[in-house]
């Protein structure tokens, strides 16, 4: 099938993603906007795996106060090189992941930096609740290990669904960007400051 250029740009005018590789997908599916989509996605998330391992020792302190100036964030976001920093696309997704932060109040970015502590608080919280609904003991680990998902999804900010797109979580919204611009891009810290807290 011949792929017109009126799609590819619009395409492209959706993603972000490059000419070709919006070209390719657009011909990969037979030009199927919403599967195009799809792919270009999860090309992205592929790519972005590829370059996890890479240092990120650039990057910005991004600030964001939220509307009311009562609810503030500041978040270090890191990259590969000084001049992806200073892209639109970075700045953008510093934004986005303030905005969430400031919106879900996370507790950590990944559940591997989830205390042992809190985590076995959290596990005898929810066996203690399913002994009490009458839930038989055969199956408590599963009931436990299930509400430990949910619970990562809500309070591990890469985990979270992304704000502004709850059919993707947050780490998708940061591969789509490393995609984009070529390099890894990582969450170093952030903060959340609510007045009067």
């Amino acid at each position: 099938m011949e792929i017109g250029s009126k799609l590819v740009k619009e395409l492209r005018d959706k993603t972000g993603a490059p000419m070709m590789d919006c070209k390719r997908a657009l011909e990969k599916v037979n030009g199927d906007m919403e599967k195009a989509l799809d792919y270009l996605r999860e090309q992205g998330v592929a790519r972005a795996s590829q370059k996890a391992g890479r240092t990120t020792r650039e990057g910005l302190i991004y600030s964001y106060i939220h509307p009311g100036e009562k609810l503030g964030v500041l978040l270090e976001i890191n990259c590969e090189t000084d001049f992806v920093a200073r892209t639109d696309d970075f700045r953008n997704l510093a934004k986005d992941i303030a905005m969430q932060v400031a919106a879900s109040n996370p507790i950590t970015i990944k559940r591997e930096d989830a205390s042992s502590e809190l985590l076995e608080k959290e596990k005898e919280i929810y066996k203690a609740q399913a002994l009490k609904e009458g839930k038989p003991e055969k199956i408590l680990n599963r009931i436990v290990q299930g509400k430990l998902e949910k619970y990562y999804q809500e309070f591990c900010l890469l985990e979270q669904p992304f704000i502004k797109d709850e059919d993707r979580t947050v780490k998708q919204r940061i591969g789509e960007t490393i995609a984009k611009l070529g390099e890894n891009i990582t969450i170093k810290r952030f903060v959340r400051f609510r007045l009067g807290e």
